[in-house]
């Protein structure tokens, strides 16, 4: 499969509530998306597997969302990959395309928050380094 990586690339609502579920194991949400990122966001990276034809777009198989604070500090949030598509690098490369455009925008810094089972992932093959934080539960 040829993955095409796409700086605020299109998608709809429905292709990324779909890998959203999938990939936090959670129903299937009616969030609207291009709203979202449209307002809070620096930009989003969209993956898609090489189309079928001139007309339809390939399938989204990989999504991240940069938001940030207007400044020097981005965030990547809802790095999601297809389940049919994992360990075949498309997430590490959302995350270096996420960061390109992050520094190209004059972002300094890009923060992660992520689950232990995923400290290979963003540690190892993401170039990202430990560093102290807090979290306040706020529901």
């Amino acid at each position: 499969m040829t993955t095409q990586y796409t700086w605020r690339g299109s998608f709809t609502d429905a292709e990324v509530n779909a890998l959203h579920a999938e990939g936090f194991d959670h129903r299937l949400f009616d969030d609207p998306w291009n709203a979202l990122v449209e307002r809070h966001s620096l930009g989003w990276v969209t993956a898609r597997d090489t189309p079928t034809s001139a007309v339809e777009p390939g399938t989204l198989v990989g999504f991240v969302n940069l938001p940030w604070d207007g400044l020097v500090h981005a965030f990547l949030e809802d790095t999601l990959v297809a389940s049919t598509a994992r360990h075949t690098g498309i997430g590490t490369q959302l995350v270096a395309v996420a960061a390109r455009e992050a520094k190209a925008a004059g972002c300094e810094w890009l923060h992660v928050d992520f689950d232990d089972d995923l400290e290979s992932f963003y540690f190892g093959a993401c170039g990202f380094v430990p560093t102290k934080a807090g979290l306040l539960r706020l529901a």
